[in-house]
């Protein structure tokens, strides 16, 4: 909860706390767009944001990535993804809702699966997609059917624009 004081009452809001999954941590151009503009846009509206993208050690996946070729890389990149998707299911676990980022010609597929997760952990889920390319099974679903299914069935939406985001969580913390 915070407390907003305004004309001299109290005023409590309440705070969402929201995994934000997807692909943008994959690209220059999308840790940008998140880290500054989507991510405090969401901080804005009264969402605390856990980045996915933030847990991870970048110091051991640069080390890893850095291993010779051959079985002790192999064996040291297993350990380290068991490793961040135990890390990524605590931290859904650790929150009322997921946010995900549908972007792309195909729902990303380690977003797919944060998705349905978080459904299968009762979470709420607003899906994000910004991007005007068709991605979806047939034209009456906006992206891959099931993953469609999991965010409406869930309570959540799916949002066009960043505009509607901000509504949608503000609508999902009623």
């Amino acid at each position: 909860m915070i407390v907003v004081v305004s004309d001299g009452k109290r005023d409590l809001k309440k705070r969402m706390r929201a995994y934000l999954a997807g692909p943008f941590g994959f690209s220059e151009a999308g840790r940008h767009y998140q880290d500054t503009v989507l991510t405090p846009a969401l901080g804005d509206a009264g969402v605390d944001v856990v980045d996915p993208w933030k847990l991870a050690d970048a110091e051991r996946i640069a080390a890893v990535a850095a291993m010779a070729p051959g079985p002790g890389r192999m064996a040291a990149w297993r350990e380290l993804n068991e490793d961040i998707g135990r890390t990524n299911a605590r931290a859904i676990d650790s929150c009322e809702a997921v946010i995900a980022v549908l972007d792309g010609v195909d729902v990303d597929s380690g977003t797919a699966a944060e998705i349905g997760y978080a459904f299968a952990k009762g979470k709420r889920i607003l899906g994000y997609r910004g991007d005007f390319r068709l991605s979806s099974d047939n034209e009456g679903a906006r992206v891959n059917l099931q993953v469609e299914y999991f965010i409406h069935a869930s309570g959540g939406a799916i949002a066009a624009s960043l505009e509607e985001l901000l509504k949608a969580t503000a609508e999902l913390k009623l």
